[in-house]
Parts: structure tokens; sequence; C-alpha cells
């Protein structure tokens, strides 16, 4: 997975970006859960990923998987609007670098295409429903 920039407003799309936190996008929520990583191999790999939200972009949330899954050894920060999260718990969406959909009825799995190739990654609903939902009752800056 690499990073490139978009806006994370924009539509049902969503691009990787690679930001440092700053006080004014310093982070309101954040969510720590377990993720599966989808591959052609029998067993899954289970990763810990940071689930983000930061006041100042109200419309973003923020995936951060850990820095030994990135041939950089950095944090994968992937931004993606709050709307194509909680739509995709719902039925698939997305058209661009990352795609949502829900997978039975306690997993969703996020697809994200990078210029090294896509990682299919799948999470619990409940934890996903769980932070959109804490991201709603965060307080907003404008």
């Amino acid at each position: 997975m690499s990073a490139t920039a978009e806006n994370p407003a924009a539509s049902a799309t969503a691009t990787a970006t690679s930001t440092t936190l700053t006080p004014a996008t310093a982070t309101a929520v954040e969510e720590r859960v377990t993720a599966r990583v989808i591959s052609d191999d029998p067993l899954y790999r289970k990763v810990p990923v940071a689930l983000r939200f930061a006041e100042a972009e109200p419309l973003a949330v923020r995936i951060v998987f850990p820095a030994d899954l990135s041939p950089e050894g950095t944090d994968n920060e992937w931004v993606l609007p709050r709307a194509l999260l909680e739509a995709g718990l719902q039925a698939p969406t997305g058209t661009g670098d990352v795609r949502v959909w829900p997978c039975g009825r306690v997993q969703a799995v996020v697809e994200f295409h990078s210029p090294e190739g896509v990682a299919v990654v799948q999470f619990d609903s409940v934890a996903l429903r769980r932070f959109l939902r804490r991201t709603y009752a965060a307080p907003v800056t404008r």
C-alpha cells in the first residue's frame, strides 16, 4: 500500500494520503481495531488498525495501518470520505482507490488500490459502526 493525495471530501471515491497530524488536524476520535488482511493464503493475517477522525476534517476518516505492512517502513494512512465508509456498511460503494462493501451480517470489506497492488481488508462491522457513531458525537471545528 502506498500513499498519494486526494481531497477526502470528494464524492464516493477515496485515495490514500500520507500526512502528519498537526494541532489543526488533531485526532478527536480514535478507535483501535483488529482487521484481517485477506489473501490467497488460506490463513488470514490479523493486523492492528487505527481508525481516526479529526474535528477539522468533518467529512473525512483515516484508516492507519502499522509500519510493518509498508515497504517504506512507515505507518500507512488512507483518508476517505466518512460517507463512503458509512454507505459501504449497507451496500457496495466506491469506484476509486477505496471500495467498501458488507460481507455477510457481521463484517465489512475495505479494498485499497495503489500503484503497488490491491489490499483487501476485512473489519468487524460493529467496530466500524461504533467508530462512526463516535465521529458524529465529536465536536466539529469550523
